[in-house]
């Protein structure tokens, strides 16, 4: 049987379509040495296997053969809606085959070991073949290993979401099958989070890095639901040439009350508060410098500032991209745009068009 799952130290860029861009590039950043959370990947191969040999592929198929909806016509959305979640309800509820359930426990549990830490929180992200950011789903804080097979499920299950069969249905693609890797690794108790482009994304300046933040969890950033603080800092002195710092009303956490992540209200005191030191700053920008100049090309990167851990080993990458959308537009100054760098990776993120 071909091998699907992989420990990330056993992965690299030549992984892209075995374990999705997203597990690769986690794999890669270990073996050169950045700082990432320990964790293993699924492969586009468990999905398939998943599919098919629990049979559930089958019951999709018959759910699709009788349904029929204008994926181009904005009335029809309620109808993609509601044939999503029948079909996400087919997978979700469907066991896994073989011992895949115990592989997958097993490799949990020996993440734990090596933390030690027993029953620790991870989280389980998609990783598409080719980057659908925003497309599929990925789950926060789940913990033990019950949790850590449903999740996965899950983020299988999202395949089926409004979007993603929508956007299959429009390229006249199989709607049944959209094979996806999972990342499952070690959940950061962040402090704060946030993403960071490797140049100025209003007008490509290469000499520039953006950094866009807020407390807690980085889901809030990059959906753009949370103020956020901005800084630019130069890409060669490191200087900290620009900052913005907002008021921070809410921000995305745990919720011990709801035993997941939500949004909540941030306490008064760290409303106005940077939520980032200087040092922290500088440090994620040489990160990001170095990650650069690794790939050859700008750098579109996600990373935490665990809370738990001393400075500088609190500082995490949780994934990484090549910067694609703002290479390719030609080059504007800041004046004639009349918008911020930080303006515009706001809108980039909240409306999914990285």
């Amino acid at each position: 049987m071909q091998k699907w799952i992989y420990w990330f130290e056993e992965l690299s860029k030549d992984f892209y379509d075995v374990v999705g861009k997203k597990c690769a590039n986690l794999g890669e950043l270990r073996r050169a040495g950045f700082p990432t959370p320990p964790g293993f990947a699924l492969s586009v191969g468990a999905y398939e296997m998943f599919m098919k040999e629990s049979g559930v592929i089958e019951e999709i198929r018959k759910v699709f053969a009788s349904f029929e909806a204008d994926p181009n016509d904005p009335a029809d959305l309620p109808k993609w809606d509601k044939v999503g979640e029948e079909v996400r309800g087919l997978v979700e509820s469907t066991k896994m085959p073989g011992n895949m359930e115990e592989i997958i426990a097993r490799y949990y549990n020996e993440l734990c070991d090596k933390t030690g830490m027993p029953d620790m929180s991870v989280s389980t992200r998609s990783a598409g073949p080719s980057s659908h950011p925003g497309q599929y789903e990925s789950y926060l804080h789940v913990k033990g290993r019950d949790d850590v097979l449903q999740n996965v499920k899950k983020v299988w299950s999202s395949t089926f979401n409004q979007r993603s069969i929508v956007a299959r249905a429009r390229k006249n693609l199989p709607l049944e099958f959209d094979p996806i890797g999972v990342a499952v690794m070690k959940m950061v108790d962040a402090k704060s989070a946030g993403v960071m482009f490797t140049l100025n994304p209003i007008n490509g300046d290469v000499s520039k890095i953006v950094l866009e933040a807020n407390w807690g969890l980085g889901e809030g950033v990059v959906s753009g639901s949370t103020g956020v603080d901005e800084w630019m800092v130069d890409k060669v002195t490191f200087d900290i040439v620009k900052i913005k710092c907002q008021t921070k009303l809410t921000q995305f956490e745990f919720d011990p009350n709801i035993g997941k992540p939500a949004y909540v209200g941030v306490p008064l005191e760290k409303q106005n508060a940077p939520c980032l030191e200087r040092q922290e700053v500088i440090r994620i920008s040489e990160i990001g410098k170095e990650m650069e100049k690794y790939f050859g090309a700008a750098q579109d990167i996600e990373w935490a500032v665990d809370k738990d851990l001393p400075f500088p080993q609190n500082i995490l990458i949780l994934q990484t991209r090549p910067e694609t959308t703002v290479s390719k537009r030609e080059a504007k100054s800041v004046t004639e745009s009349g918008t911020s760098g930080l303006d515009y990776a706001t809108r980039l993120f909240s409306s999914g068009k990285k």
